[in-house]
């Protein structure tokens, strides 16, 4: 029975999905799937016996057979950095497997927008890829876990003793009735504004730490002819992207959390302050923002007409591969108010049931949480590696600062990035950001963000 309620979770998330689509005028992408050339690198024997996938935890396999077959990955990862980061990943995967043919299937959108309503079709009509990338937290556990789509891979970690290498907190995040459900790759940060220096440095201005202080700022920019922030929010996730940061700046790392279990109303005096200041951010925004994706408005920082824009850590890699150096051609700061907070998020790869290459699928999955593909993935993506045993050298200084600032931090669940909220729940929350950055009407938003939580908080 309870299979069957998760299941119907699903057909639901569907209709929320297309109904978020229909409202934005989003067209659900088709996936493109590439091949990865093949290497030359000598093949290791590796496992390859047939195994029966299904929900319980079984063992990996052990045979003298080198693997073959193909291994779909399906991810949203298609811009800059994200792509290099995805290839190294493959690229050792391939030194440890060349026999098998890797399927890049990805599905343009940034956040999974596009690509999470292709992905439970296909897992509802019996097509899963080999692997797909989730978000850890609320979307894989109230999404896909009990749904009999995916198996635990506990007994990749006890094989490869990750459990003394990843962090409690990462597996808490991971984990339902005992099981863990998907390996981590990464951590990324939500909460940083970028800038580019010179803009800051030759205007002799101090990068702000409140609202108070940025909207100040905003003053003396605007009166200099330069946008204060930009957007990108052709597709409304980025607008929730940013509308989390205002949250958890306005109501701190507390206020913030309650949002989530109750003890904080939505439509409540702080609540409709963030709200305001929302809002209030967007009329300093470029005007054209809601013609331009994310790396676009990121684009209009690297070429000085706008000072900043605020985005997750990712950025850094898109920065990084158009040719900005850290800290030299752009800075970063916490997002105004958000000091001492680290909102986070953490993509994750899967292994669903009823996959035609299981074994293949295993491989990937270690490559995924091995040392050698998270320090070769994350300094080219803009992220930090889960794992503790990582080489911090290998990484620049803003993701140095990154390390630092987790390992200190109060760490909040980001609600756009899957952590915080269920996905029905996220998609209620885009259609009320939909409505908000049209008509700027607060006391209404806030009203349909408190129903949506009495929906989803029991």
């Amino acid at each position: 029975m309870r299979q069957v309620l998760k299941v119907s979770v699903l057909c639901v998330m569907v209709v929320f999905l297309i109904t978020a689509f229909s409202l934005i005028g989003c067209k659900t992408a088709v996936p493109e799937t590439t091949a990865v050339p093949e290497t030359t690198a000598a093949p290791e024997t590796t496992a390859a016996a047939e195994t029966t996938a299904a929900p319980e935890t079984t063992a990996a396999p052990e045979t003298t057979a080198a693997l073959s077959g193909k291994l779909e990955v399906f991810s949203w990862w298609t811009h800059g950095g994200e792509v290099d980061a995805l290839n190294s990943l493959f690229e050792i995967y391939k030194k440890r497997f060349p026999n098998v043919e890797i399927i890049n299937a990805t599905v343009a959108g940034g956040a999974g927008f596009n690509a999470k309503a292709v992905l439970v079709t296909r897992m509802q009509g019996g097509d899963p890829p080999e692997s797909f990338q989730v978000h850890a937290g609320q979307e894989l556990i109230g999404t896909w876990v009990g749904t009999g789509l995916i198996e635990p891979v506990d007994f990749i970690f006890e094989k490869n003793n990750w459990l003394d290498v990843y962090p409690a907190d990462i597996i808490d995040i991971i984990s339902q009735d005992g099981k863990i459900w998907s390996v981590p790759v990464n951590i990324h940060r939500s909460n940083v504004m970028w800038y580019n220096k010179e803009v800051f440095e030759s205007n002799s201005l101090q990068v702000p730490k409140t609202f108070d202080e940025f909207f100040a700022v905003a003053e003396k920019l605007k009166a200099l002819g330069i946008t204060p922030i930009t957007l990108g929010d052709k597709e409304i996730w980025t607008a929730t992207h940013l509308f989390e940061d205002v949250l958890l700046g306005v109501l701190g790392a507390e206020g913030y959390r309650g949002l989530f279990d109750g003890s904080v109303k939505w439509n409540s005096p702080e609540a409709i302050k963030a709200i305001e200041t929302f809002v209030k951010v967007l009329g300093v925004a470029n005007k054209d923002h809601s013609a331009l994706l994310w790396d676009e408005a990121a684009d209009l920082v690297i070429d000085g007409s706008a000072a900043t824009t605020i985005m997750g850590d990712w950025a850094e890699g898109y920065m990084k591969s158009k040719g900005w150096v850290p800290g030299v051609d752009f800075g970063w700061a916490p997002s105004p108010g958000t000091e001492g907070s680290f909102m986070m998020l953490s993509d994750s790869f899967s292994l669903p049931t009823g996959i035609k290459n299981r074994d293949a699928a295993i491989g990937w999955l270690e490559v995924v949480g091995s040392k050698e593909g998270q320090d070769a993935f994350n300094p080219i993506k803009g992220s930090i590696p889960p794992r503790t045993d990582c080489d911090v050298s290998l990484y620049d200084p803003y993701l140095q600062s990154s390390i630092k600032d987790y390992a200190t931090n109060k760490l909040t669940p980001s609600i756009k990035h899957g952590a915080a909220v269920s996905e029905p729940w996220a998609v209620e929350i885009d259609n009320v950001m939909t409505m908000l950055v049209s008509d700027k009407n607060v006391e209404a938003a806030a009203a349909k963000f408190q129903s949506a939580a009495d929906e989803f908080i029991k």
